[in-house]
């Protein structure tokens, strides 16, 4: 009987230890990307260092038509998907699932979007920003 006990408690330890993985950061986002899907005569790139710290941005021939500051944080233990440049304060969506390659972030209050997908298909990047019953799909290569 205690072997049994000692067994069941060991399940339940383990199990209790798969549902508490702490949350990785996305590291598949490293790299310089291209937008593949673009609009004509425009060009569009997401850059993320190490530290998972990016930017996006949109050229028009030579001008820069966007910019955007991207970065993963942790606050009290939860990611975040931080969007600096785009409204006049920072907005925060936070993570509400998470692969080895792919997250979902979400804000309800945000106008749009509510919800950023990232996820990792073959060698492409791919990302849908989106809000009720509108998305913008994003496909990028890896430079270099």
């Amino acid at each position: 009987m205690k072997k049994l006990l000692l067994l069941c408690t060991l399940l339940v330890l383990f199990s209790c230890k798969n549902n508490t993985q702490k949350k990785l950061k996305p590291t598949f986002l490293i790299g310089e990307w291209k937008r593949l899907n673009d609009k004509p005569r425009s060009q569009t790139y997401e850059i993320w260092n190490t530290n998972l710290v990016g930017m996006g941005y949109t050229m028009k021939g030579t001008k820069r038509t966007f910019q955007e500051i991207l970065s993963i944080v942790k606050i009290n233990d939860t990611l975040y998907l931080e969007v600096k440049g785009v409204n006049e304060k920072a907005t925060l969506f936070k993570f509400t699932n998470q692969t080895d390659t792919s997250f979902v972030c979400e804000n309800a209050k945000n106008d749009f979007p509510k919800k950023i997908t990232y996820f990792k298909e073959g060698k492409q990047l791919k990302a849908i920003v989106a809000a009720d019953d509108f998305r913008i799909d994003f496909v990028f290569e890896k430079l270099h």
